[in-house]
């Protein structure tokens, strides 16, 4: 699909952020019993990737210090995109 769409050279990084959020939706987002979901579309030169879990709560990027071993999902979506929001 993404070769399709002209991007195939961005599969890994797209791969990337899509495990680091929903890794995020299931782990924050997600009450017990509900779901998830990833949508990836292309439109104008654009690929976007979303995921929209049922959490009420906002994604927050944060400094885990150099001892935390989780906590840096964000901060690597946030250097293979070329740009990211909520």
């Amino acid at each position: 699909m993404l070769a399709e769409w002209g991007v195939g050279e961005r599969g890994e990084d797209v791969g990337l952020c899509v495990s680091e959020l929903a890794t995020n939706a299931i782990r924050y987002g997600v009450p017990s019993g509900r779901g998830f979901l990833v949508r990836l579309w292309h439109a104008d030169g654009v690929l976007r990737v979303e995921v929209h879990d049922s959490g009420g709560g906002r994604p927050e990027l944060r400094d885990p210090g150099p001892e935390e071993s989780r906590g840096r999902g964000l901060m690597l979506v946030g250097a293979v995109a070329d740009g990211w929001g909520v």
